[in-house]
Order: C-alpha cells, then sequence, then structure tokens
C-alpha cells in the first residue's frame, strides 16, 4: 500500500511537472510615457501601460513600478496593439495536399516549423500572431493554425493560440480547376467548383444522419457507420465549429459562394484576397460575411486584373469587417504600412487604418476577446515604434508576446539575418568568424578583409 502511495506521489509530481513546461512564458513589463493607440479607446498621450504575468493590468498615467517589474521608458515612441496576420505561410513546412479536391481531414498544426526565422522577422515588423493557412490547391482544403511567435521553443504546440477557434482553407477560381486539370481530377471549372461543395456538403449531411440515427439508439446493437475525418470535418463546418477561410478574387465566385452557405445554413465565411469584394460589398455585409484583402496587389494574373486599391476602405465604409494581410514571409514586415495605404487610398482614420492589422484580423479569428486592442485584462501583445507606425518613417523597436519581449531592435541578433540555404553543398559553404562578422556589419572590417579571413 505505501508502495502504490508512493508511485501515486510520483505519478502526480511528473503531472505537476510536465503542466509547467507546458505553460507557454509570461512577462512583466512597465511600458511608461508612451502614446498609447488603444484601436478601441483612442490614442493616449504619456501614458503607461502594466503588464502583469502576461496580462495588460493598468493603462493609466503616472503608474508606480512595481518591485521586480522591468520598467521601459516608451517617451517619444508609439505604442500599439501586436499586429496580427490573417493570412500567412511561414512557420509552414508544407501547406497544399493537392492529391485531391477534398483534404478537409489534413491540418497545418501537424506541420508547424517553431524555429523558422521567418518568425523572428515578422517579430521585427511588430506581428505577434498569425493564421497559418493551407494552401489553395484545393477546392477544400487542410484545416488551418492560428499562432502566437513565441520565437525561441522547439515545441510547435508552445505557439498555438490557446483556445482559438478552429479554422479550415476553400478555394475558388484558376487554383483548384488549374491543379484539376495537371493532376486529371474533378473539378476543372468553376461550375465544377460550386457542385464540388454542394456535393460534399450534402454527403456531410447524410453521414451525420448516420451517425444521429446510430447514436439514438445504440441498445439496438447495430454496427456503428464508418469513421471518416474528412466528414466529420464538413459536418464541423456545418454546426458552425469550423470557420471557413476561402481564397478567392472574382466577385462572381464569391457571391456564389454566399449562396452555396445560405443553402447549407453556414453563417462563417472570411474571403481572403478577395480583389473583387468591393463589387459585392453591400452583398457581404448583408450576410455578415468578413474579408481579408491585400492593401494593393493585383494583375499577377488573369482573374486578379480587375481590383482597386481602394477594396478595404470601400467594404470598411460598407460595414464588412475587413483586415489587410500578408500571404507572404517578407511583407509580413511590412503589415503596418499596407494598414497605411489606406489612408491614401479612402481616407481611413487612424484607428480604422490601424484595426486592418489588429483588431479586425483577431475578430475574424475569433480572439479579440484576447487580443488587437491595448485593453486592460488583454494579452500584452506589444508593439513600441519609433514615429507613427502609420508613417512611412515608421520603425519598430520592440515587441511584446504575453509581455515576454522577443525583439529589442537595439539588441538585435545579427545571426537571425542570415538566411541558411538547405540546398547548398556543405563544402561550398564560406564559414566567417563570428566576431569578423560582427565586425564587417558594424563597419569596423571591409568585405575584403571577411573574406579574406574566411574558410571555406
Amino acid at each position: 500500500m505505501r508502495t502504490m502511495k508512493k508511485l501515486y506521489t510520483l505519478l502526480a509530481l511528473f503531472c505537476f511537472i510536465g503542466t509547467a513546461w507546458a505553460q507557454t512564458p509570461k512577462g512583466d513589463v512597465l511600458i511608461k510615457n508612451g502614446t498609447v493607440l488603444t484601436v478601441t479607446n483612442g490614442t493616449l498621450e504619456n501614458t503607461d501601460v502594466l503588464v502583469r504575468d502576461g496580462k495588460i493590468t493598468k493603462i493609466g498615467k503616472g503608474i508606480r513600478t512595481p518591485r521586480g517589474v522591468q520598467e521601459i521608458d516608451a517617451t517619444g515612441k508609439f505604442v500599439m496593439p501586436g499586429i496580427i496576420d490573417a493570412h500567412s505561410h511561414i512557420a509552414g513546412s508544407a501547406i497544399n495536399e493537392g492529391t485531391s479536391q477534398v483534404t478537409a481531414e489534413v491540418s497545418m498544426e501537424d506541420v508547424v516549423d517553431p524555429m523558422d526565422v521567418s518568425i523572428y522577422r515578422a517579430l521585427a515588423g511588430g506581428v505577434t500572431s498569425i493564421h497559418l493557412m493551407h494552401g489553395s490547391a484545393n477546392v477544400i482544403g487542410g484545416q488551418n493554425e492560428t499562432m502566437k511567435l513565441r520565437y525561441g521553443s522547439t515545441n510547435p504546440d508552445d505557439l498555438r493560440f490557446e483556445g482559438a477557434p478552429r479554422t479550415i482553407k476553400f478555394a475558388l477560381g484558376e487554383n483548384p480547376t488549374r491543379g484539376g486539370r495537371a493532376r486529371g481530377i474533378q473539378p476543372q471549372s468553376r461550375m465544377g467548383v460550386e457542385m464540388m461543395l454542394r456535393n460534399s456538403f450534402t454527403q456531410a449531411q447524410e453521414y451525420k444522419k448516420k451517425w444521429d440515427a446510430y447514436n439514438a439508439n445504440k441498445s439496438a446493437r447495430k454496427v456503428a457507420p464508418e469513421y471518416d475525418l474528412r466528414m466529420e470535418t464538413l459536418v464541423d463546418i456545418l454546426e458552425g465549429e469550423v470557420w471557413v477561410n476561402c481564397h478567392s478574387y472574382r466577385a462572381d465566385e464569391i457571391y456564389m459562394l454566399l449562396k452555396v452557405f445560405s443553402d447549407f445554413g453556414i453563417d462563417r465565411i472570411n474571403f481572403q484576397h478577395a480583389n473583387e469584394a468591393y463589387k459585392v460589398a453591400p452583398e457581404l455585409a448583408a450576410f455578415g460575411a468578413t474579408a481579408s484583402v491585400f492593401a494593393d496587389w493585383w494583375a499577377y494574373k488573369l482573374e486578379v486584373y480587375y481590383s482597386t486599391a481602394y477594396n478595404a476602405a470601400i467594404l470598411t465604409e460598407n460595414g464588412v469587417l475587413t483586415s489587410i494581410n500578408s500571404d507572404s514571409g517578407e511583407l509580413i514586415r511590412h503589415l503596418f504600412h499596407e494598414a497605411a495605404k489606406t489612408q491614401k487610398y479612402g481616407d481611413l482614420s487612424d484607428d480604422e487604418a490601424l484595426a486592418l492589422v489588429t483588431l479586425n484580423p483577431a475578430k475574424q479569428l475569433g480572439v479579440d476577446n484576447r487580443v488587437g486592442s491595448l485593453e486592460e485584462g488583454k494579452d500584452a501583445d506589444i508593439a513600441i515604434f519609433e514615429g507613427h507606425p502609420l508613417s512611412v518613417y515608421a520603425i519598430p523597436m520592440m515587441t511584446f508576446v504575453d509581455g515576454v519581449k522577443y525583439f529589442d531592435r537595439e539588441n538585435d541578433k545579427a545571426d537571425q539575418r542570415i538566411y541558411i540555404n538547405p540546398e547548398s553543398n556543405i563544402e561550398e559553404v564560406t564559414i566567417f568568424d563570428r566576431h569578423d562578422m560582427h565586425r564587417c556589419m558594424e563597419g569596423a572590417l571591409s568585405f575584403e578583409e571577411l573574406f579574406s579571413t574566411s574558410k571555406r
């Protein structure tokens, strides 16, 4: 009996340690005297933000620094919510499962790469959360993953945004139809895409009926229906447990999907890219659909020809919840500049423009109760800028996730900027002395001198 008690004690201890290890780091910090851009409560001059255990506990003037809490002087700087990218592919080691036009059973959470240096570079642009999306090779793609950029961990689960709703990727237009023709699978036309959607949801309804009938009378010793993860996911879409994000460009196809979803009672849809969404803005607003768009990318293929840099502003003015995304490992660092373009093309206010990359994507991902604005009680996902973030001269200085500083321009590690090519032959790689490399970056050593001291 005593031995069993010891075993139980050890087991409880291991469980406690495992839980402690699983907890993500939380920080304490007081940001003093900054211009605080709350997004939801206007701009607060010479204001402090107190963070305890990863949460914003107080916003106000003259807050005293608690014992043991780091103090950061933000005088002359701008403090804003961490930027959220509603469409990203960084930290994903594979993004397309193109073997079928319906792959709802796969998930991006299984291929997260927490050591991707692109995460650090996103943090250097004030980004604190991303929506890691499946690709657009098929009509119904895989499930996505909402993540916090807690760079430095080797455990993919540490980047998971706890409690975020499940989402999935759909695609309309050229991407799935071109892939269908290339692989010899259906559908191969825009009309066929609609029927693929309708047929898939009809199959999911039949699948659910079989399971409902079985669960209603298990005592009859009936054989259970065959379990199908693909169908399970489609049923979850029908029941609103999985939110759809759909790759789209043309207005006619956007309107088509609204009709399909109306017929099947699906009411959660965020249109990604949506370059022609401005043409059907009132219809999107009436449905309650949202849009995550580019600021001014278009004409890179035929179906994206008819677009406008006023898209985000037109959607916003028509009451469509809109965000601006990057869909790029490079543009993600400049989303604050992308948001600023809506002030030139649409004359949006500061709060409206900032919301496009903070509060609005947070709402689209179902995490606005925790991030997207600077409010007491929310997660301390914060970016500090030198210069207003909507200015062309803005410079991100610090980025915090849950109150933990993950980027500091003054202590930026030079080796984070080096992009290693995994395809290169190791015998051809030039090896530099770290000290010499830093001297070169500081201008104390020329490139010729650096290479003359290198090893090959």
